[in-house]
Formats: structure tokens, C-alpha cells, sequence
């Protein structure tokens, strides 16, 4: 199965907040980013985390932000391993 996003590909994170476990932070949350690159494919943490055995297993991807999208100031960035479905592509802006 090929990866959805490839290296460079520009990415917006889903703005939800769920009521139970996510590894997308909140900080993260409705930001746009990068993918750096795709990593390993793993079961969904929100649901492998609730201890079900059916948590479907999802490309994870290397995701840069600039800290000023995250945090509103800083000129670094910052990398989190992101699960597929958190994330969405964000059209071009030619």
C-alpha cells in the first residue's frame, strides 16, 4: 500500500479534541506542517490505547511545524510523529 503523503508534502493537522487518549497533541491541533518523511506503520494509539485489539494500523509520518504556527513566536522547528489519519493535505496556493 503506498503512503498517502510523501516527503514535502504540505499537511494541516485535524482541530479535534477527543474525549479519550491522542497522540495528537493539543498544541498541535488545526496547525499546518510538512511531512519530513514516512516512518513505520503502527496501530492507532487512540485506540490500541483503550486496550482494543482492532485499532487499525496506520502509516505514521515525521511531521515538521514552525514553532511560531504552534506557539505564536520562535524561529525553530519542531518534528512529531504523526498518525495518518490525524492529518489531511493542504492544497497548494498558486
Amino acid at each position: 500500500m503506498p503512503d498517502r503523503f510523501a516527503a514535502g508534502t504540505r499537511v494541516r493537522t485535524f482541530p479535534y479534541d477527543p474525549p479519550h487518549h491522542t497522540r495528537l497533541p493539543r498544541y498541535a491541533r488545526g496547525k499546518p506542517g510538512v511531512v519530513v518523511e514516512p516512518e513505520e506503520r503502527a496501530p492507532l494509539a487512540d485506540l490500541s490505547a483503550q486496550g482494543r485489539a482492532d485499532a487499525p494500523v496506520e502509516q505514521v509520518y515525521a511531521v515538521r511545524f514552525a514553532a511560531r504556527d504552534l506557539w505564536g513566536e520562535g524561529d525553530h522547528h519542531v518534528v512529531l510523529d504523526l498518525w495518518e489519519s490525524y492529518l489531511e493535505e493542504v492544497p497548494d496556493e498558486r
